[in-house]
């Protein structure tokens, strides 16, 4: 009797996800629209054709409602694995509050990227003011682009990055061992989880500074990488040849 109620459970929680994910993915739609005429102002700005804005606080608000909604929508996807996994265990162990501790868990690993969220808008203002920032929020030197690029590729191979996707790739191994029981537990154990993912994801985000942070293909194609290189089996090939690609580029734009 259990197993009917489980299955719909984990469709409507799906579902829940993938409505969320839609409409974080057209917010961001929205935003990039408008960010023609964003550049345009900066560029007139620049130029001495207008004022230029020193970004404040209720820039730093804006920009991270927009990293803390863009998160969700790379993010969310990858997690969804794992989300699904325990509200079945949830189910499965009898507890009252299954949806309710599943829907935590969601809660904590949105939580912790939406602090993650608030540390990119705060980076992206100092960049803005400190004029390392082109007026299509990409990095203007070639240098720090290209040194962005070879960290990036680098941290791929570092034991942190394999230790932290190890326990993204395998969702019941993560439940092993770090399962806490109840609405609470849910809450810890999505921020732990979100806490692993940013272990394993932070610098890819970082490259957003490098490509355009609105950039939407480049969101796409990186969150699509993540979604991949976490689906994918264990092992390091994945990751090592993506790091050796990044690095290669950025060694390239540096000699260039």
């Amino acid at each position: 009797m259990l197993e009917p109620l489980i299955r719909r459970e984990r469709a409507l929680m799906a579902l829940g996800l993938a409505v969320t994910a839609a409409l974080a993915w057209i917010y961001l739609v929205r935003s990039a629209a408008a960010m023609p005429a964003m550049v345009a102002d900066a560029e007139m700005a620049a130029m001495g054709m207008g004022d230029v804005h020193v970004w404040g606080v209720s820039d730093w608000a804006g920009l991270f409602v927009m990293w803390a909604v863009m998160m969700a929508a790379m993010m969310l996807p990858s997690a969804a694995p794992v989300i699904l996994l325990v509200l079945g265990v949830y189910r499965r162990r009898g507890g009252p509050s299954a949806r309710a501790a599943a829907v935590m868990f969601v809660a904590g690993y949105i939580l912790v990227w939406t602090g993650f969220s608030a540390i990119a808008a705060g980076l992206q203002v100092g960049l803005h003011r400190a004029a390392l920032l082109a007026p299509d929020m990409r990095l203007g030197s070639a240098w720090l682009a290209g040194g962005v690029w070879i960290l990036a590729g680098a941290y791929q191979w570092l034991p942190l990055k394999s230790l932290c996707l190890a326990h993204c790739q395998s969702p019941l191994g993560f439940l092993t061992g770090h399962w806490r029981e109840g609405a609470r537990g849910g809450l810890t154990m999505g921020a732990r989880h979100g806490l692993f993912c940013i272990g394993c994801c932070w610098l890819l985000m970082a490259l957003l500074f490098v490509v355009g942070v609105m950039n939407l293909v480049w969101v796409a194609a990186l969150a699509a990488y993540v979604l991949f290189e976490k689906l994918a089996a264990r092992g390091r090939a994945l990751p090592r040849a993506a790091g050796l690609a990044a690095a290669a580029w950025g060694v390239y734009l540096v000699a260039r």
